[in-house]
């Protein structure tokens, strides 16, 4: 039998814009979330990872809320942590609408969004605003941060260090993004002889953070190849970084898509996420367990759309697991099941 939820998207979010229908979901959860989270109380089940204490181990993924403004209704939804983000340096309008798009029958969505945001310094301030709150102070946040689209390769460096320095005292963990598929040559910064400037001056900010450290995650793609993602673990390892984040949405179009195929190619370009991605997310968060044993904290992400699905990433060697695109599908009752799945 059909949820109200799931008759509710098919009968009226289905037929809306997604991206007008994400920020109309945006909105209700900004305002109404708290209400709503105090009739969805989640067990805890506490865990300490790079050593922040997170109440259990399912949180959500970047992408949704990238400027920071609905953390507390998400947070009473029963999500255990929220990365915000992606934050750029500067702000960022993202690239031309439509840029959203969902592939129903495989409870996908392939996005372009381009990291449209706000920019750095205004992230911060309001972080800073929510730091000061009682909820924000208990909330654990993590800062995804990406680069500023027209800012050129060479400059890179500093542009990522300038959102660390203004993010990283507002954040439980920073993420460094460089597997995003929607701003150009980002993904090219993953390779080790690009990535390695990057990561270790980003490092310097949150090793030196006024508040104390914060512990530095880098995000990777699922396209990497296998020896590309032992390399990505090595260079975290000899940086001491605390994490990796696998993964990120894929570029590819598998032929086991469901939906029809003039549907995927009508989307176009951009970031493929959802189900379909679980076994090669799996896939890399076990080699990349495999590879750093304990010595890193791992993040699984991608694909993750069930209880089974929390419990298989956990069992796969991930320390932390989060989600995004089900939550589309699934619902606001999604995230209080997967974090019972979490304990």
């Amino acid at each position: 039998m059909a949820s109200p939820y799931d008759v509710m998207f098919r009968q009226v979010l289905a037929r809306m814009d997604p991206e007008v229908a994400h920020e109309q979901a945006h909105r209700a959860i900004r305002l109404g979330g708290r209400a709503v989270g105090a009739a969805l109380p989640v067990p805890a089940a506490p865990r300490t990872v790079m050593g922040v204490r997170f109440p259990h181990a399912f949180g959500l993924a970047a992408g949704f809320d990238k400027n920071a403004t609905a953390v507390p209704g998400l947070l009473a939804l029963g999500f255990g942590h929220v990365e915000i983000g992606t934050v750029t340096a500067k702000p960022q309008p993202g690239n031309p609408r439509p840029r959203l798009f969902r592939l129903v029958d495989d409870r996908a969505v392939v996005n372009r969004m381009g990291f449209n945001n706000d920019g750095a310094a205004v992230v911060a301030a309001r972080l800073h605003r929510l730091r000061q709150r009682e909820v924000g102070r208990d909330a654990v946040i993590g800062v995804n941060i990406g680069k500023t689209k027209v800012v050129e390769p060479e400059h890179a460096v500093a542009d990522y260090v300038e959102s660390a320095r203004l993010l990283a005292p507002f954040a439980d963990y920073l993420v460094v993004n460089v597997s995003s598929p929607n701003t150009p040559g980002l993904r090219d910064l993953q390779a080790v002889e690009q990535l390695e400037p990057i990561l270790a001056a980003v490092r310097q900010v949150t090793e030196a953070n006024h508040g104390g450290r914060v512990p530095l995650v880098v995000k990777i793609a699922p396209d990497l190849a296998d020896d590309d993602v032992d390399a990505v673990a090595d260079l975290a390892l000899s940086l001491g970084l605390d994490g990796i984040s696998a993964t990120n949405t894929t570029i590819a179009r598998p032929e086991s898509l469901r939906t029809d195929r003039a549907v995927v190619e009508a989307a176009g370009v951009g970031g493929l996420s959802g189900p379909i991605l679980a076994e090669r997310a799996t896939e890399v968060l076990t080699r990349l367990r495999a590879r750093a044993g304990d010595r890193l904290a791992l993040i699984g992400v991608g694909g993750v759309a069930t209880p089974d699905d929390v419990r298989a990433r956990l069992a796969a060697g991930a320390d932390l697991v989060q989600g995004y695109t089900s939550f589309i599908y699934e619902g606001p009752l999604w995230p209080r099941r997967m974090a019972l799945a979490a304990r």
